[in-house]
């Protein structure tokens, strides 16, 4: 029997080794998990995009040379893409398709910046089979995929052949009057 004050050294030891236990467990898991996570990283770390990739991920450019009724090819991604200076009867044009006429219907407005109407900023690739169409030629006074016909307007919209899309409107902002950012 134990008197008052007196303590169970037996059931203290047992008490203090459950303790350690514990934190061996806690301790030893986390060591664990911080090693799993050492060993997880350059994985997953590798499967992010390289440094020259990033790097084109937005371009800039200075459009104040591109005359009015002139078209420039430049490159972004890898792709090509057509900036297009259109004239007022060209956006006009644009403007008056009736959306009924439209194989993937899309407005003009919804492929163009307010206030940058006269600016047209499209990926170059047929969207059939990735061709790239002729510019200022074909059906609709747009541009004209020789590959397998498909023709579309100024707006850069698929009116025939057998392309199932409009030609892509890359991301786009304009960054004043004359200088454009891609991507």
């Amino acid at each position: 029997m134990h008197s008052y004050g007196e303590t169970d050294l037996s059931t203290q030891a047992e008490h203090s080794s459950t303790n350690r236990r514990d934190f061996l467990y806690i301790a030893t898991g986390a060591v664990g998990a911080v090693g799993a996570a050492a060993v997880v990283w350059p994985l997953i770390n590798q499967l992010n995009p390289d440094a020259s990739t990033l790097a084109l991920a937005s371009i800039q450019y200075n459009i104040a040379p591109i005359e009015e009724g002139q078209s420039v090819t430049i490159t972004w991604r890898g792709l090509p893409v057509f900036v297009r200076h259109r004239t007022p009867k060209e956006i006009e044009e644009a403007k008056a398709v009736p959306m009924a006429d439209l194989k993937d219907p899309e407005t003009d407005e919804a492929r163009t910046k307010p206030g940058h109407e006269q600016w047209l900023i499209m990926i170059a690739n047929c969207t059939h089979l990735g061709c790239i169409p002729v510019g200022q030629s074909g059906d609709f006074d747009g541009w004209f995929c020789p590959c397998h016909g498909s023709h579309y307007d100024s707006a850069g919209r698929i009116r025939r052949g057998p392309a199932p899309k409009n030609l892509v409107v890359p991301p786009y902002e304009f960054l004043s009057d004359t200088l454009v950012q891609i991507g």
